[in-house]
């Protein structure tokens, strides 16, 4: 190393040093506090892993992580009558949550974990030592402690200079890390998105080989990194990362798909780069920090070229309803990772509508097809705003401007439309009750009939008048016999 990058790289520690003083001071009320309690009881007690790595790069927030020698049977009485509250669902595990002051703690009795390299979860086994348990952990920036109310810092794997260097080593070797548990894979490439960190050669090389260990993790655990990672500052690169190393096989395989061959015969954008592209653009047009369903959806809105794709005459390369074939493996994908329903059918139905806009072109659309794709979106209008947004990734710059003028004409006529007839709320003009009381009809299938033909009346030509809906109904009603 250079003079120059030495003292580059000292700047840096000690500005990371001086923000961590900064952060724990913050916190140091509580934790310290707490610390004394341990050291009164014959423990210790140490800040630990991710606590260490956020206070060092000034963003500590409320939850902080401790670990103790002490078992979790000993944390219990020792944080009794003065935690405010405790919370025990991790106590198989070694862990005692608790909150006080406003800080979420949870203290973790020192692990060195053993893996049988077969099952889904580790066999617990309690460590002897701080080096033990810095030992188990993922990687060297989490690998730090800080002893309270001590402060002495530790850092026997160097974790420090990885910080600064925005690295991401393991702290033994990266296979053994791995096959102890294959999911810091999956956590290394949501470092890379989160904290816009770089994985250390040998640690890329163990994922690429190992990618296939991914399978001995649950889909729920695979999940909530997934999730980790699209709400991360830079997702794109960690989600390079992850189709780079095969890892984006394993459990979401559409996304390397959409790499398609481009041959001279067959020329189109490339959809996988197209895709990356919308997913920054849609972060780009968030107003209120990360929005998982809207990130999600720009991801998956092109999943459905693949199967679709066709060369026709002259070379000219279609992909006919990608959206439908895109939505259906969406929800298929998302199920499979164990998303809540309600976010399977936003982010599917964000892909199966994302097309719509393009029908539009220069204002054909009828106040009816205004309507419908209003109703159609649902509550995710505003969503499906930005995705159409995000979607135009064209060079062009003039049809890239044309596509931005039609979208906002369309815009402005929705909110011209709702105002005149309040969209948000769009029914047919005569209710469940109305319908049976004119047509002299039970419950029943009928009814729901008849209120989905006045729907689609409102739907195309607008408000009608009480007496035009009962007009209406009547010659419906004559129409099927009734």
């Amino acid at each position: 190393m250079s003079e120059t990058s030495t003292s580059t790289t000292n700047r840096e520690l000690t500005a990371a040093q001086r923000r961590a003083v900064t952060e724990l001071m913050r916190v140091s009320p509580v934790a310290d506090e707490l610390g004394r309690r341990f050291a009164a009881a014959g423990h210790e007690l140490h800040l630990v892993g991710g606590s260490v790595r956020d206070a060092l790069l000034g963003r500590l927030g409320d939850d902080l992580d401790f670990c103790t020698d002490a078992r979790p049977e000993k944390t219990l009485e020792i944080i009794k009558g003065w935690a405010e509250a405790v919370w025990t669902t991790g106590q198989e595990f070694g862990t005692i949550g608790l909150s006080r002051g406003g800080l979420r703690l949870e203290v973790t009795t020192f692990r060195a974990d053993a893996y049988d390299r077969v099952s889904r979860n580790p066999i617990v086994k309690y460590g002897r030592s701080l080096d033990d348990d810095l030992r188990r952990r993922d990687f060297t920036v989490n690998a730090m402690a800080v002893s309270v109310p001590g402060h002495v810092f530790a850092d026997p794997h160097g974790g420090l200079a990885d910080l600064a260097a925005r690295r991401l080593r393991t702290p033994g070797t990266p296979e053994e890390s791995f096959a102890d548990d294959p999911l810091r894979m999956l956590r290394a490439a949501r470092f890379v998105a989160q904290l816009r960190f770089e994985v250390a050669p040998p640690v890329r090389e163990a994922m690429e080989a190992m990618a296939a260990d991914l399978g001995r993790i649950t889909a729920e655990r695979i999940r909530d990194e997934l999730v980790k990672l699209m709400c991360g500052v830079d997702p794109v690169a960690g989600l390079r990362l992850l189709v780079d190393t095969g890892l984006a096989d394993q459990f979401l395989p559409e996304l390397a798909g959409l790499r398609l061959e481009i041959d001279e015969h067959a020329q189109h954008k490339d959809v996988y780069e197209h895709t990356l592209t919308v997913v920054r653009n849609a972060i780009a047009l968030e107003s209120e920090g990360p929005d998982f369903v809207l990130r999600m959806a720009a991801l998956m809105h092109d999943v459905g070229k693949p199967a679709t794709k066709a060369v026709g005459t002259g070379g000219r390369v279609s992909f006919h309803h990608h959206e439908v074939v895109g939505a259906r493996l969406t929800k298929q994908r998302l199920s499979a990772l164990k998303f809540p329903k309600d976010v399977i059918s936003a982010v599917a139905g964000l892909v199966a509508l994302h097309l719509r806009f393009y029908g539009y072109g220069r204002g054909e659309w009828t106040d009816s097809a205004v309507r419908r794709y209003v109703t159609d979106a649902g509550d995710l209008l505003a969503r499906l705003h930005k995705l159409t947004r995000s979607d135009v990734t064209t060079r062009n710059r003039r049809k890239a401007a044309a596509l931005a003028a039609d979208y906002t004409a369309l815009e402005e006529r929705i909110e011209r439309i709702a105002a005149e007839e309040d969209l948000a709320r769009v029914r047919p003009d005569l209710d469940g009750n109305e319908i049976m009381k004119l047509l002299g009809l039970p419950p029943g299938p009928l009814v729901g009939k008849a209120w989905r033909h006045l729907k689609e009346l409102r739907l195309d030509r607008g408000p009608l008048t009480h007496e035009e809906a009962e007009a209406e109904l009547r010659r419906w009603a004559a129409e099927q016999g009734l």
